[in-house]
């Protein structure tokens, strides 16, 4: 994510040591890149609109009323409703090394718009339900789709080009309906009667049921799904957008990240086959690609 910034430090003035602030301006957005410096603790932020914030570098501590605290790392996003306070800590910040962070506004007539069209097209199985992104908030990882969108946000907001305000719209509003997604994936794993419900609750449940099983193909989650394969994989993405493998892969790499901080002297071989992976080099670029760094770069990050 580093070089995407190469452009933003050009130009950027920088007046305080502690979450100094850039602001991007554009039709329906406003993107904040912040840095900080130096060791920092209980930095008040509130933005009266909601944001979708990302980390770019280095490692925060987030204390959000009605969450338990905890470590925002690069590849990560909370999405934050309006006049919603999250204080954070700095424990790695540098001078020559800043803790880097994003917080992207989107205008609220935008937003409704977008949801008001996946409302009316998407829904879970046979369900009414209706979605937003600006009532609760949400903790983001392993979301390679909303991490892709965000750097692409990023080098358009701090370019100048003519078609500037239309790319940016077209971007937010996929990263919009990603966030929907995610919304109704995070319901489909927390609320148990979905499990019963729908078939694609089932199928979820029974990847966390067998999530280090190294025999779980698409064919057999089809089959429990008592649907074809090519429907199956078609509902599945539709339904949470990303497909049955990232997701099978998104949820090993959460629990190989858990055993990287529960025990500190597995071997990066030890976590991927207790993890679920076949075989260890897979398993590094899964975790670099959803995780933005390795698993002993993450390792490292974790131990001080």
């Amino acid at each position: 994510m580093s070089h995407l910034l190469s452009q933003h430090r050009k130009h950027r003035k920088l007046t305080t040591l502690v979450e100094n602030r850039t602001t991007y301006n554009a039709e329906f957005a406003e993107l904040n890149i912040y840095e900080t410096h130096q060791y920092a603790e209980q930095v008040s932020l509130t933005f009266d609109f909601p944001i979708i914030a990302s980390m770019l570098t280095g490692k925060k501590v987030m204390h959000i009323e009605g969450m338990p605290s905890f470590d925002f790392y690069p590849g990560e996003s909370v999405v934050m409703p309006t006049n919603k306070e999250m204080v954070i800590d700095f424990p790695l910040a540098k001078e020559n090394d800043p803790t880097q962070c994003l917080a992207l506004g989107i205008d609220s007539t935008k937003i409704t718009e977008v949801v008001d069209k996946f409302n009316h097209y998407v829904s879970i199985e046979n369900e009414n339900n209706s979605w937003s992104i600006d009532q609760n908030t949400n903790h983001l990882t392993n979301n390679d789709e909303v991490n892709h969108l965000i750097k692409r946000l990023v080098h358009t907001f701090t370019h100048n080009n003519t078609s500037k305000d239309v790319l940016l719209d077209l971007m937010l509003q996929e990263l919009i309906v990603r966030l929907l997604q995610t919304k109704a994936k995070t319901l489909l794993l927390s609320d148990q009667n979905m499990f019963n419900d729908t078939r694609i609750g089932m199928v979820i449940n029974y990847i966390k049921q067998n999530l280090t099983n190294k025999d779980i193909t698409v064919d057999v989650l089809a089959k429990k799904a008592c649907m074809s394969t090519s429907h199956f994989h078609k509902k599945f993405k539709n339904t949470l957008g990303i497909s049955p493998i990232d997701y099978i892969n998104s949820e090993k790499i959460k629990f190989s990240k858990k055993l990287i901080k529960a025990s500190k002297d597995l071997r990066i071989s030890e976590i991927a086959f207790k993890a679920g992976f076949n075989n260890t080099s897979y398993f590094n670029r899964q975790f670099k690609k959803m995780e933005m760094m390795t698993p002993a770069q993450f390792k490292k990050s974790v131990s001080q």
